[in-house]
C-alpha cells in the first residue's frame, strides 16, 4: 500500500509537471490532481497490463515506441473520467506520458535508493 502511495504521489507530480510546461494539458484544482493521480495508478494497474498484451505485436514492430501510445492512451482514460483534468489530443498525451514517465522514473529511483539504506 506505501509503494502505491508513493508511487501516486510521483505520478502527481508527473501530471502536475506536465500541465504546467505542455500546452493542452491542464487540471483545474488540486483536489482534481489529487484523484489523477491515483486514478492514473490504479489504471495503470489493471487496465495497461491488459492493454499491452493486446498491442504486443505492434509494440515489438516499432521496438517499443508504441508504448508511447499506450501511456498516452492511460492518461487519456484518465482525463476522461475525470472532469477537470484535460489532455487536447494525441500529441499532448504523448507528451504528457513522456513527463509523467521521467517523473516516475526518477521517483522509482530515489525511492529504491532510499529503500536500500
Amino acid at each position: 500500500m506505501l509503494r502505491f502511495l508513493v508511487r501516486a504521489v510521483f505520478a502527481g507530480l508527473g501530471l502536475w509537471l506536465a500541465s504546467e510546461i505542455v500546452p493542452g494539458v491542464g487540471i483545474d484544482n488540486t483536489g482534481t490532481l489529487v484523484v489523477a493521480a491515483i486514478l492514473l495508478g490504479i489504471v495503470n494497474a489493471f487496465v495497461r497490463p491488459v492493454v499491452f498484451v493486446l498491442t504486443l505485436p505492434l509494440t515489438i514492430i516499432t521496438l517499443g515506441l508504441f508504448l508511447l501510445v499506450v501511456n498516452a492512451a492511460m492518461i487519456g482514460l484518465v482525463a476522461m473520467m475525470l472532469g477537470g483534468f484535460h489532455v487536447d489530443g494525441l500529441v499532448p498525451g504523448v507528451l504528457a506520458a513522456i513527463v509523467t514517465g521521467v517523473v516516475s522514473w526518477v521517483g522509482s529511483m530515489i525511492a529504491r535508493d532510499t529503500e536500500r539504506r
